[in-house]
């Protein structure tokens, strides 16, 4: 891939769907929360490789927010999109909302920020085209994922020196 090549977030758009089975859930009715996160890095690594056009390695999920319970029988949404690209790291955002399918009302019940690694075909880290933002908002959004990748190297770094000592 060459250096010069760009792709707007738009272009890494993934929504998945899926209606949560009692499987899914805890004693209570409520869909376990490392069920949501399944789905999350299912939807921020399609988003991530359908931009790096590579596979992808999750090598953190950064942060994620539990707002709202989410019941057997809903319609799970997740909206996943690329917000930032470093080398060959890329951060998505995964909103995720609920849908009750009879009424159609829909609640927004977590927000979620993993990073991948894209990989050439030997598996090591490979260069990914760069983000461009098509709208004010996409501006914002990259904004904020260079301020978040900034301060998970500065953990990573104050990481290495507390083990190091």
């Amino acid at each position: 891939m060459t250096a010069g090549v760009s792709k707007p977030g738009s272009a890494s758009r993934v929504t998945l769907s899926q209606l949560m089975q009692p499987q899914f859930a805890n004693l209570r009715g409520a869909v376990h929360g490392g069920w949501i996160m399944k789905l999350a890095d299912e939807a921020g690594g399609l988003a991530a490789a359908r931009h790096a056009q590579k596979p992808v390695v999750t090598v953190a999920i950064d942060q994620m927010s539990f707002h709202s319970p989410i019941r057997i029988g809903d319609l799970v949404i997740l909206e996943a999109e690329v917000t930032f690209v470093g080398n060959s790291s890329l951060e998505t955002r995964v909103q995720v909302t609920a849908e009750d399918p009879l009424t159609g009302v829909r609640t927004h019940t977590n927000t979620a920020y993993l990073v991948y690694v894209a990989l050439d075909g030997r598996g090591r880290p490979t260069r990914v085209p760069r983000l461009v933002a098509e709208t004010e908002s996409e501006s914002l959004r990259m904004a904020r994922g260079e301020r978040r990748q900034a301060e998970r190297l500065a953990r990573l770094k104050r990481e290495a020196q507390e083990a190091s000592a």
